[in-house]
């Protein structure tokens, strides 16, 4: 999988910023063939946690989170930017490696003491699964695991991720 995965991600160095090179996975979803291959590796490792709710940032966590929990037949709960969920929302503000952040998600989402999986498409510095996993604490539910397409392993971030669970699941690292 990783090597058919790391043929058609696309490095774009420089952006957003110098000294970033952004790994482009939009590819994947030109190829629904090696789309549900990812699903499936993702889902098998998942499996086994016996999650209740997959958590999916945004926005590239939603390209493959849902898909995920429906094969899980669990409920998938959206983590959005500031300002973009209506309702009665948590909200959990953070640094990035370029910025800073704010990230919601609306309450009832998620049940007392739920087992949840966090989801997104990358793990860089792991600010933003962390903030995730601090919004799933807000809701009064577990972070009992994280699952990314991609991770930067020269980073680190599985450091800081460890305080909330020890497993950690990718499909490619660099």
């Amino acid at each position: 999988m990783e090597d058919a995965l790391k043929k058609v991600i696309r490095d774009f160095p420089d952006y957003p910023k110098p000294g970033i090179v952004f790994k482009d996975i939009s590819p994947i979803l030109g190829d629904m063939k090696l789309y549900g291959e990812v699903i499936k590796a993702l889902v098998d490792q998942i499996r086994e946690l016996k999650v209740d709710a997959i958590v999916g940032v945004e926005s590239r966590g939603f390209w493959f989170g849902p898909s995920i929990a429906h094969q899980l037949n669990i409920p998938f709960v959206p983590i959005r930017k500031k300002g973009k969920l209506p309702g009665e929302k948590l909200s959990y503000a953070y640094d990035l490696e370029y910025g800073s952040a704010e990230i919601e998600m609306q309450t009832g989402c998620l049940s007392k003491g739920a087992r949840v999986l966090v989801h997104d498409d990358l793990l860089a510095t792991g600010g933003t699964a962390t903030a995730a996993a601090e919004l799933v604490r807000l809701a009064g539910a577990e972070t009992v695991g994280f699952a990314f397409l991609v991770h930067l392993t020269f980073l680190n971030a599985q450091n800081s991720l460890k305080n909330v669970s020890n497993t950690i699941i990718s499909l490619v690292n660099y």
